[in-house]
């Protein structure tokens, strides 16, 4: 891009060729631009949807911890379709197409990622007071981002974590042994440069001990804005607590969908109601 005042974001104008994220064919012709920002000193993988509609809010889609722009496959480009919104996807430091995963994960990654790596992502893109869609380690990320940041407009959240369960750590150290027994390293092949760094660094933190004590409940009682949870009962990584803990503890109005034969990505097994949920909360904040 010429005179670009920011030379760390670079945009390339060509249409993005990722058929997983693509608009519907019905859809206005609302291209995606695949984007590269330097965000913490790390290359990013970005894909942006243009609104639909003036005046829309930004939702900016944060994925669960083995997600990726291309992971979510067509479900942003309906949700931008069925909302008039412009809509923002990347992928986080190690995983999708951006830069690899060096070391190993804190405790504190989805922190690290809230209180650095997300202000600055939105700087860089200059996107103010956005609706944070997030899925599980992607919630989890939104929601202290809200409770740290008063520069929200709202949340969508997929099966977030609060604190951790029991249910979690057994279902995490299963996906270990298929991820070392079936073909589980080809399936994420598909949506990451380096499928095993990926899933090593997500299921190596979430078992560690010193995670057992990992707790964001603290940013609750400091977020003021709309949330929409929306929670699987047969969510294998997640109980009903989670999500009603947020609406215990939130200071805002909180709505809680809770969605039957759905487990942990109400996305994919429920999108019809998921998207349907999303398009009504997005038109009470016009």
């Amino acid at each position: 891009m010429q005179n670009d005042p920011h030379p760390r974001h670079r945009i390339n104008t060509t249409q993005m060729n990722q058929p997983t994220t693509a608009v519907p064919s019905h859809a206005t012709p609302n291209l995606p631009q695949t984007v590269e920002i330097t965000v913490q000193g790390r290359r990013l993988e970005v894909v942006r949807i243009p609104a639909g509609k003036p005046g829309m809010p930004e939702l900016v889609f944060l994925h669960e911890g083995l997600g990726s722009v291309s992971h979510w496959k067509d479900f942003p480009a309906r949700v931008a379709e069925a909302t008039g919104c412009p809509v923002t996807i990347y992928s986080r430091y190690g995983n999708g197409n951006s830069d690899l995963l060096t070391e190993a994960r804190p405790v504190t990654y989805m922190h690290d990622e809230a209180l650095d790596s997300l202000p600055d992502l939105l700087q860089q893109l200059h996107i103010e007071n956005p609706i944070l869609v997030g899925h599980s380690d992607g919630g989890s990320i939104a929601l202290i981002f809200a409770g740290a940041h008063n520069h929200v407009r709202g949340l969508i959240l997929f099966a977030p974590h609060v604190f951790v369960e029991d249910l979690s750590v057994a279902s995490i150290a299963e996906a270990k042994s298929k991820f070392e027994t079936t073909n589980l390293p080809e399936k994420l092949a598909r949506h990451h440069r380096d499928a095993a760094r990926t899933f090593w660094g997500w299921n190596h933190i979430w078992l560690h001990p010193d995670f057992r004590r990992w707790n964001i409940e603290e940013y609750l009682s400091k977020i003021t804005c709309p949330i929409l949870a929306i929670q699987g009962r047969e969510d294998q990584y997640g109980t009903m607590a989670q999500v009603e803990a947020i609406k215990r503890q939130s200071a805002g109005q909180v709505e809680i969908l809770a969605l039957e034969d759905c487990r942990h990505s109400p996305q994919r097994d429920q999108p019809e109601a998921v998207l349907e949920a999303i398009t009504r909360f997005v038109s009470k904040m016009k």
